[in-house]
């Protein structure tokens, strides 16, 4: 059964849910990972794997991303970690059609994406901080899989993201929501989402904009 609040934050854009966040003074918009291919937003909840250089898992070897695809479905996005400052990819063009045949609703990777062409082709949604030919092989290894990772930069753009964790990502932003404060971030989200479609509606209507935009605009987050 597909996960209620995933339904409700697939209908919210990054924005919306940004002012959320600001209102409740919680952390979790990341800026600079753009998309790099397919079209529209994503949400989902965060499976979670980290990348860098080191020896991997003790085990039989599998190739990286192979897990988190596995425990993957239509209500997850992959989230990588890979801020290891090795440019080497740590997500590649046939890890994409594995996560694509799943139906995996997208990946968000903190680090270089190998093969942006074919994840273009597929028209599978991946965001990256980067974009790089370099192989992970002899370079960066698959460190663990559904562990905390952070992404962002270190200048005060950086969450801690865990294992289940909600997912947003569009144009404008990769938002990351905490399990434990879904249900408030979607409510305060949708209210405001709902006051700027009135207010947009207003403007349609010939409402003067400076008339729309004045106090009650300003003041929105603090209602």
């Amino acid at each position: 059964m597909s996960d209620l609040n995933v339904q409700r934050l697939r209908r919210l854009d990054a924005c919306a849910v940004s002012d959320a966040l600001d209102k409740l003074a919680l952390p979790g918009a990341v800026t600079g990972l753009p998309q790099r291919s397919g079209a529209g937003r994503i949400a989902g909840r965060a499976v979670t794997m980290k990348v860098g250089p080191g020896a991997p898992p003790s085990g039989p070897p599998r190739h990286l991303g192979c897990t988190a695809i596995e425990q993957s479905g239509p209500d997850d996005v992959i989230v990588v970690e890979q801020r290891s400052g090795v440019e080497a990819g740590c997500w590649g063009g046939l890890l994409t059609l594995g996560a694509k045949v799943r139906g995996v609703a997208g990946v968000v990777a903190d680090g270089p994406l190998r093969d942006v062409d074919e994840a273009m082709a597929y028209e599978f949604p991946v965001f990256s901080r980067s974009l790089t030919s370099r192989t992970a092989r002899g370079r960066v290894v698959e460190l663990g899989v559904q562990v905390p990772v952070t992404i962002g930069t270190t200048s005060g753009n950086e969450v801690a993201v865990w294992p289940g964790d909600y997912v947003l990502a569009d144009r404008s932003a990769v938002i990351f929501i905490a399990a434990a404060n879904i249900e408030r971030v979607l409510d305060a989200a949708e209210s405001i989402a709902a006051k700027e479609a009135a207010m947009a509606k207003a403007i349609l209507a010939g409402t003067p904009i400076g008339e729309v935009m004045g106090g009650n605009y300003e003041h929105m987050l603090e209602q």
